[in-house]
This record gives structure tokens, C-alpha cells and sequence, in this order.
């Protein structure tokens, strides 16, 4: 039986994650191995289509681990054809009230949203012997997450975090940073060190999920610090630039 996102949240200790844009199910395998407990599966900068991302779901169920799948765009129909395969939810770039108000029509069959319905897709075990009971449980299970990258989301976080059907809000630092003047700051700057706070006191007073990357700061004392100001779940950065640091941390061994 599988353990729903947001189980896994409310389990205790800290859920990890990793964002995943090799687009090779030996790489989730490994993930999982590893012992991380989401993969966050990119499409919106990386090169993955639909068939691949089939494959990367499937893999991620067998293997034990959660696939949430980053989507370029509040897009419903894109949206429904990647919770058709069975993915454990759905986050969105650049979250403003608006955009996380349609990720929710999107993503929820009626009459908690506006999902169009199909029996024959892998979510539904190709023939639901039960569609009300299938649709009720998809709502409860699916969960959403917007990215908070950018000013706008910043200004509106207290009307995000108060959405229903909303889980959590991931601090998307790069992006955050840009838009905030800092380019490449990670949390230990002021300016991004307020907005997190700020994110992680709405979330507090909303019962939400708040999720952020270490970004390229792989590092202990960093990752137990973002724990510490109220960060639930941690992701370590891509699996790209994980796979890239270790290699060069193994090159320069011979320099």
C-alpha cells in the first residue's frame, strides 16, 4: 500500500527530496535507495516528455519513493494528463493567489474542482469499480505545492498559505534571489532570510507544508539550520548537480 505525500509530512522528521532531471529510472531507483523520500520530477527546464515521464512514475512506485512532477505552467490539461499516471501531486511555478487558486481546479475532480474524468488511466487501475469512491480519494491524496520564487508570490503569501486544498509552498531560493536584486544568494542574506521567515509564519498559521532546496549549499550545518527556522522538508537540489559535484569533488581526489 502506498504512503501518501502528505502522510509522509505529517509522519514526523524531516521528508527529503531531490529534483529529478536525469530522466532515467535507474536514477529514482537510486534515489530511493538512498533513503529520499520524494522526487520532485522536472518538465519545466528539463527535456522530459510524457512517455518518459510514464516510465519515471513507474519506477518511483516500485522503488518506494514519492513523484511529485513540476509542471512548466498552470496548464489543466497538462495537469490531468500527469495525474492520470498516478503522480502523487503537482507543483507549480512562480505561485501567486491566482495561479494556486486555478492548480486547485485543476487537479480536483468536481465538486471540489475541475479535473475531467477518464476510467481507463493508470490512476484509476484502467476500470474503477467505484468512481465516487475513486474521485474522493484522488482529491484527498493529490498534493499541490507552489513554488514561492519571485516578489509577487512574497506579497500574497499570507493569501496563499490560506487556500484550501493548497499542502505546502516550496521557497524556490535561485529564482527568489533574482527577483528579490541578489542573484545567487541563498538564505543567510537578509533579504532572502525575511522572506523565508515569512513564508515559514504563514505556513505556521495555516497548517502548511513549508518545503525549500539547499540549492548547491549540500552541507550539514546549512540544511540542519534551514530545519531549524521551520523548514518541514528539505530537497537536495537537483540530481543533476548532485551527480556533477560528487564527480568533481572525486576528480580534484588527484589534483
Amino acid at each position: 500500500m502506498k504512503i501518501s505525500l502528505r502522510e509522509r509530512f505529517s509522519g514526523g522528521g524531516t521528508p527529503t527530496g531531490i529534483i529529478h532531471f536525469i530522466g532515467a529510472p535507474m536514477a529514482i531507483e537510486v534515489e530511493a535507495r538512498a533513503g529520499i523520500d520524494f522526487a520532485m520530477i522536472d518538465m519545466e527546464h528539463s527535456p522530459l516528455d510524457m512517455d518518459r515521464l510514464a516510465h519515471l512514475i513507474r519506477a518511483a512506485d516500485a522503488a518506494g519513493i514519492a513523484p511529485l512532477v513540476r509542471v512548466p505552467d498552470v496548464e489543466p490539461g497538462l495537469i490531468k494528463r500527469v495525474l492520470n499516471l498516478d503522480a502523487a501531486g503537482i507543483v507549480i511555478p512562480h505561485g501567486t493567489r491566482a495561479r494556486c487558486e486555478a492548480l486547485v481546479r485543476a487537479a480536483r475532480y468536481a465538486p471540489d474542482g475541475e479535473r475531467g474524468a477518464c476510467p481507463v488511466v493508470r490512476a484509476t487501475g484502467y476500470w474503477p469499480s467505484d468512481w465516487n469512491g475513486y474521485a474522493q480519494k484522488a482529491n484527498r491524496d493529490v498534493f499541490l505545492m507552489p513554488l514561492i520564487e519571485d516578489a509577487q508570490g512574497i506579497d500574497e503569501i499570507e493569501a496563499i498559505a490560506a487556500l484550501p486544498g493548497i499542502d505546502g509552498l516550496f521557497v524556490g531560493p535561485y529564482d527568489l534571489s533574482v527577483s528579490v536584486g541578489h542573484p545567487g544568494a541563498d538564505f543567510n542574506h537578509p533579504a532572502m532570510s525575511a522572506a523565508l521567515d515569512r513564508v515559514a509564519a504563514a505556513c505556521r498559521a495555516n497548517s502548511k507544508f513549508l518545503v525549500t532546496t539547499v540549492g548547491d549549499r549540500q552541507e550539514r550545518d546549512y540544511s540542519r539550520n534551514l530545519v531549524a527556522r521551520g523548514v518541514q522538508g528539505l530537497v537536495f537540489a537537483t540530481d543533476a548537480l548532485v551527480l556533477l559535484q560528487a564527480l568533481k569533488r572525486m576528480v580534484d581526489f588527484l589534483k
